[in-house]
């Protein structure tokens, strides 16, 4: 009993799907979706710059074959713009509560 248990571990590991590597497509879908929510902060007039770079070295990475790190910095700037549309969002009426009355 005591054997089958770390055997049976064993064989559930490696039966386990391996990471798979980006590829362009994934790529080009994670910076669609990247760019879509930095062009709405952009509308909201709350774009980071942190977003911007963060979209540039998505670029340059898939110019150069990283699919890997080229998805990985579009998720990292759609999670930026998200943040910074959420900023946008919630200072729209926070700032009412700090004023002096």
């Amino acid at each position: 009993m005591k054997l089958s248990l770390p055997l049976a571990m064993l064989l559930a590991l490696s039966l386990a799907p391996a990471a798979r590597a980006a590829n362009e497509a994934d790529y080009k879908a994670a910076y669609a979706a990247a760019e879509a929510a930095s062009k709405e902060a952009a509308g909201m007039r709350n774009q980071w710059t942190v977003t911007v770079s963060a979209l540039a070295a998505a670029k340059k990475a898939a110019d150069g074959g990283d699919f890997d790190r080229a998805v990985a910095a579009s998720k990292e700037a759609e999670a930026l713009a998200e943040a910074s549309i959420f900023q946008a969002t919630s200072e729209k009426e926070a700032w009412k509560a700090m004023e002096i009355r």
